[in-house]
């Protein structure tokens, strides 16, 4: 069996947002937590963390059971840095899973059918289809790595997937695209969708 592993994308500044939204409450736990929680319990053979901003309080808030932590010090350069930082921990594996830390959405159910859709036709790159729209996660073959490795910035990823659609799977989930967390408004929406206690009012 091919061995996937999960990448978190938990790194980012949160400058939208105003502070760090990696520690945002979301239940019982906190956002990163909920997304870490959701790929430990999903197929995926192993799982990988990538923090930067805020990086000392997210850990101390991250509560995890098997993952593993890497520290993006380029955080701020963007997302492909991140994406680096969790390939040098994921090399070994088969396929590499993206997923999002601030899309909690994104729930075993959706992890372990990707996962498995990728394992049977064994594309170079699947992306998620929620009824037509495109998203989280991805999943990148081996064979991508290099192709990975050169990325920089921002929405690098989207270019490599819109630049080579032949060489691109989706994966169709019967639902509408999840929420990602980048402002007070995305993190009220999300606890309402996850039908959770609705926040406190944003700081000012």
């Amino acid at each position: 069996m091919p061995s996937v592993c999960g990448i978190v994308l938990g790194a980012g500044g949160s400058r939208r947002l105003g502070r760090p939204k990696q520690t945002l409450v979301l239940g019982h736990t906190t956002l990163l937590s909920w997304v870490v929680g959701n790929t430990e319990a999903s197929s995926l053979d192993r799982v990988v963390v990538v923090l930067g901003g805020a990086s000392e309080e997210t850990r101390a808030s991250l509560v995890t059971t098997r993952a593993e932590l890497v520290s993006n010090q380029a955080y701020t350069s963007g997302c492909a840095s991140s994406l680096l930082a969790g390939l040098d921990a994921a090399r070994g594996c088969d396929a590499a899973m993206l997923v999002l830390g601030d899309m909690p959405g994104v729930d075993v159910s959706v992890i372990d059918h990707v996962r498995a859709d990728w394992e049977r036709h064994r594309p170079a790159m699947a992306v998620t289809s929620y009824r037509g729209e495109l998203g989280h996660p991805f999943v990148f073959s081996a064979e991508m790595y290099p192709n990975l490795t050169g990325l920089h910035g921002d929405k690098a990823v989207w270019k490599l997937i819109e630049a080579e659609p032949e060489r691109v799977r989706p994966v169709a989930i019967d639902r509408p695209l999840p929420r990602d967390v980048d402002t007070w408004d995305d993190y009220v929406a999300v606890c309402q969708e996850l039908g959770l206690p609705a926040p406190s009012p944003a700081p000012a």
